[in-house]
């Protein structure tokens, strides 16, 4: 999916990050010792859709297969997260880095931009936030 819908927004640098980031093992420490947990969709017993939660209150790797966009998958997990982070965490905040991509669904979503789009190791986001109730 990051192939599709984000890849080409990235330099070659970006995309090499990502795929660091990916596979260097530290997600999983992070998975292993709660810190970083993972929330699936599934449709038909297939996976259509996933979301991580770093540091308690971050939105990492938010994904919707692309035949699947639009039906409210993406949302559904932003919900999850931000139900989960308010009761579990006591958070206040929800946070996301914004891929290109991706700006226009978190801001329907109450998101709103902390500032304006970076550029950091080849990668492109705008840092967002959903305060909390």
């Amino acid at each position: 999916m990051f192939n599709t819908y984000d890849a080409a927004d990235y330099t070659e640098q970006g995309i090499e990050t990502f795929r660091e980031f990916l596979e260097d093992g530290s997600l999983y420490q992070m998975f292993l010792v709660g810190s970083y947990r993972l929330f699936v969709a599934t449709l038909y017993g297939r996976m259509v859709g996933m979301l991580g939660l770093r540091e308690r209150a971050h939105i990492s790797l938010l994904f919707v297969d692309g035949q699947c966009h639009r039906n409210g998958i993406g949302s559904a997990l932003v919900e999850l997260a931000a139900e989960t982070v308010a009761k579990e965490a006591r958070g206040n905040a929800l946070s996301v880095h914004a891929s290109p991509y991706a700006v226009e669904f978190y801001r329907k979503l109450g998101f709103s931009a902390t500032e304006t789009e970076r550029k950091q190791d080849g990668i492109r986001f705008t840092p967002m936030i959903l305060e909390l109730e």
